[in-house]
């Protein structure tokens, strides 16, 4: 076996991340969109990278991949040695459920439900129990200091306490990969560095692999190991 096929095996078997040249297109045959033209990018399992690039360069759209809300034109893109770009359906589901937990500079949180209801809605599509839901959404909260604001919905709550609620929904069922999609995008500055300190602290303490996309290259220093650039589709090298 050559030394390139040992690398590549160990990789798949022990990396977080191993995308091997990864397309993703949209639009149609004819008129393709090229998001994503062949990246290829290793990732340990517990270091954090960062991705940098202006809009369109295709760092959101690796972050969608790896988060499995998206799926590969072509090209392989494995975690924890299993090839997303082959899953299908429930079987992504269940990678999103167990695998992963993502942060959004959108929040996304539900309306109609209070902070303790909208950390609690992964829990319930991975079936656990209202008891142990509730328990483990307690827990959560408080770790980015909500406990105090369990039963407020997000019409009650500040920006800062918004993108907090979202780090404790992404957290609350452990995930081995944590994506952050511009997660301090919409906060000012001050809430901006206590929401940075909560995902650096979660990551130090509990060894889960962190991939950043953003445009704050000071952000992208102080909170990863490595930053990885984008541009047109392409990593620069």
């Amino acid at each position: 076996m050559s030394a390139d096929l040992v690398q590549t095996s160990t990789s798949q078997t022990t990396g977080a991340v191993h995308a091997l040249n990864v397309v993703k297109a949209y639009g149609t045959k004819a008129a393709p969109v090229m998001a994503l033209r062949g990246v290829s990018l290793d990732i340990q399992q517990g270091e954090r990278v960062a991705l940098l690039g202006k809009s369109g360069s295709g760092k959101s759209t690796l972050l969608n991949l790896l988060g499995g809300l998206d799926q590969p034109t072509s090209g392989s893109l494995c975690v924890a040695g299993r090839d997303l770009a082959t899953m299908r359906g429930s079987e992504l589901a269940r990678y999103r459920l167990a695998t992963v937990g993502m942060v959004f500079q959108s929040f996304n949180l539900i309306a109609s439900r209070t902070a303790l209801q909208n950390v609690e809605l992964p829990m319930i599509f991975a079936g656990r129990s209202p008891k142990e839901r509730r328990k483990a959404a307690r827990i959560a909260l408080a770790a980015v200091g909500l406990e105090h604001r369990l039963t407020h919905r997000p019409s009650e709550l500040s920006g800062g306490e918004h993108q907090r609620v979202s780090i404790a929904r992404a957290l609350v069922n452990h995930p081995k990969l944590l994506l952050a999609d511009e997660p301090t995008g919409n906060l000012d500055t001050v809430t901006a560095n206590d929401v940075v300190d909560l995902l650096a602290n979660h990551v130090q303490d509990h060894g889960c692999t962190l991939v950043l996309v953003t445009h704050d290259e000071e952000l992208a220093r102080r909170l990863t190991d490595r930053i990885v650039r984008l541009q047109d589709g392409l990593l620069l090298t």
